[in-house]
C-alpha cells in the first residue's frame, strides 16, 4: 500500500506516542476507528429514517398509550 508521505506525517502527528513507531498497530487502531464511526453514521441515519416514518411513529405512539396506565404504578405522590 502506497500512501502520501504528507498524510503519514500528519497521522504520526496526531498518533498517540504509543503508536507512533508501530505503523502496523496505527494502521490498524484507525482503520477500526474509521469503521466504527461509519457503523455509527450508518445506525444514526437509519435511526433518523425511522423518526420520520409515519407507521413507526404511530407505533410509538400505541406503545406509550399501552404503557401509560403503568408509568406510575407503585410510585406516590410527593
Amino acid at each position: 500500500m502506497a500512501l502520501p508521505s504528507a498524510l503519514l506525517g500528519e497521522l504520526n502527528s496526531v498518533a498517540p506516542p504509543e503508536l507512533r513507531t508501530n505503523f502496523n498497530r496505527l494502521a490498524i487502531v484507525s482503520l477500526q476507528e474509521y469503521i466504527a464511526r461509519r457503523r455509527r453514521q450508518e445506525f444514526d441515519a437509519a435511526v433518523a429514517a425511522m423518526a420520520e416514518d409515519p407507521q413507526v411513529r404511530a407505533e410509538c405512539v400505541a406503545i406509550a398509550k399501552d404503557f401509560a396506565a403503568t408509568e406510575m404504578d407503585g410510585l406516590r405522590d410527593g
